[in-house]
């Protein structure tokens, strides 16, 4: 039982009431981005999404990509779908005016990113890595690469993708072995293999950029000797159109558990035709753009497919009907009552409500500091921003997808035997969702990366940034009369997290093992903390505009999904607080030779 309205009610909520979305238009560039201009955007988003993409993903689940001959075409339907978005300027509507970009703020995009991936995660990976390719080739390239190459990938004419991996090396890209020969008009031959490229090869645009890591014959060994290139499809004439095919050609595509209407290609590249991005040996500097970008992109994968799931679930269990209430009778003309009034059914419902609310809130947090980072003139404020981003990005990225993953299993479970039968569309979703744990580095290089880099960074100075706000938050506000019942098993959750930060920081450097073993333990509560702080902050919101007029009954339901969060899901913390502090020993001790 699929189904899908986007949220508008609770994407206005986060973006305006909780993280104050009016302060998006006193910034810099983004002086006309008020509510009145937004959220028709909103709005129209939710119309495509709904009528032109959700009716499209079981169909191109089922049929998927075909390969023939070097040539990929997409599902039926996908093509005519991608026009209609490309002529929609869905394309280019969070890129740089200066080349054809609407110029809206990330806060706003990554809404529109959800609804996306809600109704059709297959296709949105296909103007997702373009974007991804937008921004690092807007951060990095040269101004001539620039002026030929980003107009056409932000009105969707031209695609791009992110070319890494090689069949020997995945999250250890300094063991790339793809080359690149300087040639005497300035270009380079890049010649080596490259695989599991997500749209490495399709039929909906008539160019596609491939941005591609490879080495110069002079480079250092490991990550540090590793430039980024801009490899077309086809290269441009005098007249900035497709000429001549470049000597890059899909092997094969993959055949894969789920998002199938994806081409994940092999992608094979002889002497092709590329030109430096960026200096020459730092290319993972100028991938690390779009790679960051595209983790907090996964991670809002992960958010529109729990949300479509929970859709999908609450619809059967309010029209699914079986055995009777515990509590007495609740549908005395029917035969057995909606299974929605039983406990484990709400449990589950519940569960995936809060996780799906809670994740939106502090993706909107991410998504606002994003805009702060790219356009306030004041520098503080600037580089707070970013050190907020780089912090919280493997926790959104990490977070978020897992529980999207327990979410879509939640969804199959509440339907029972329908949900595990394909033509009810729900296990589609755990399908799609199980890859957002692993691409863009898994969830456990996500958890090394948060207690191996960001924490340490700058003797912990990004940690201030989530710290001082959520500490201040709890003195000011646990003995309120009624935000402290919601405040309090915050501020226990929060001296867990600050204990087992300052274990995890003593022992991380002479022990990297024992930081090692708690990270992916860690990440989560550190998120959990992190989605109970957002939560605390709805409700400061829904009380204080209950009985403002009309919409009561959507700030009762946030401060009753709350409360279930504060007390159902928030004491895991405490688990994972003992987890940490057991240290690595249970992991590390065992005999190799036991397994």
């Amino acid at each position: 039982m699929a189904t899908y309205k986007a949220p508008l009610r609770d994407m206005r909520f986060v973006l305006y009431e909780l993280h104050d979305g009016a302060a998006l238009s006193r910034l810099p560039g983004l002086e006309d981005m008020t509510s009145d201009l937004l959220d028709p955007v909103l709005e129209e988003a939710a119309k495509v999404c709904e009528d032109v993409l959700f009716p499209l993903n079981r169909p191109g689940d089922e049929e998927g990509c075909h390969f023939e001959n070097g040539v990929v075409r997409v599902p039926r339907g996908f093509a005519e779908a991608y026009r209609l978005f490309r002529e929609g300027g869905w394309t280019g509507i969070a890129c740089d005016p200066e080349f054809g970009g609407q110029g809206l703020p990330k806060a706003v995009n990554s809404l529109v990113e959800e609804m996306i991936c809600a109704t059709n995660l297959s296709f949105g990976m296909y103007p997702g890595l373009s974007h991804g390719a937008y921004l690092a080739l807007h951060a990095h390239g040269s101004d001539a690469l620039k002026q030929r190459y980003l107009p056409p990938l932000v009105d969707g004419t031209w695609s791009g993708t992110m070319c890494l991996t090689e069949p020997h090396c995945g999250t250890d890209l300094g063991l790339c072995r793809t080359k690149a020969v300087p040639r005497p008009d300035g270009s380079y031959a890049i010649t080596g293999t490259k695989i599991f490229i997500s749209a490495g090869e399709h039929d909906l645009t008539e160019n596609i950029i491939h941005l591609v890591l490879a080495r110069l014959p002079d480079a250092p060994k490991g990550t540090s000797g590793i430039s980024l290139f801009l490899v077309p499809k086809f290269l441009p004439g005098a007249d900035g159109r497709p000429g001549s095919r470049n000597g890059v050609a899909c092997g094969s595509i993959e055949h894969k558990m789920g998002i199938k209407a994806s081409a994940t290609c092999v992608m094979n590249f002889d002497e092709a035709t590329g030109w430096l991005v960026g200096e020459p040996h730092k290319g993972m500097r100028a991938m690390f753009t779009m790679m960051n970008e595209e983790r907090l992109a996964v991670g809002i994968q992960g958010l529109g497919l729990a949300e479509a799931s929970y859709q999908g679930a609450v619809a059967y269990a309010r029209d699914r009907v079986q055995g009777r209430s515990l509590g007495g009778v609740k549908a005395p003309d029917k035969a057995a009552d909606p299974i929605i009034v039983h406990p484990d059914v709400r449990r589950m419902l519940l569960t995936m409500r809060a996780s799906v609310e809670g994740c939106r809130a502090i993706g909107a947090w991410v998504a606002h500091a994003i805009d702060v980072q790219t356009h306030s003139p004041d520098p503080q404020a600037r580089r707070d921003a970013e050190d907020f981003v780089a912090l919280m990005t493997p926790i959104v990225k990490a977070l978020f997808t897992d529980l999207a993953f327990e979410a879509t299993n939640l969804g199959v479970q509440v339907m029972g035997g329908h949900g595990y039968i394909r033509e009810h569309g729900m296990e589609q979703y755990i399908r799609d969702s199980r890859i957002a744990q692993i691409y863009e580095g898994t969830n456990g290089i996500q958890a090394l990366d948060l207690v191996g880099r960001k924490l340490p960074a700058h003797a912990g100075r990004s940690l201030r940034q989530f710290f001082h706000p959520v500490g201040a938050f709890i003195a000011a506000h646990a003995e309120d009369d009624a935000l402290g019942p919601f405040v309090r098993p915050l501020g226990k959750a929060f001296v867990r997290l600050q204990q087992a930060t300052g274990q995890i920081a003593r022992i991380g450097m002479a022990r990297p093992e024992e930081a090692g073993a708690a990270a992916t333990d860690y990440l989560r509560l550190f998120g959990l903390v992190a989605m109970a702080y957002q939560w605390a902050r709805m409700v400061q919101v829904a009380q204080a505009r209950l009985g403002s007029g009309g919409d009561d009954a959507f700030y009762r339901a946030k401060i009753a999904t709350a409360r279930f969060f504060m007390d159902k899901m928030l004491p895991q913390t405490g688990a994972l607080f003992s987890i940490i502090m057991a240290g690595g020993a249970p992991l590390m001790d065992f005999p190799e030779d036991a397994f």
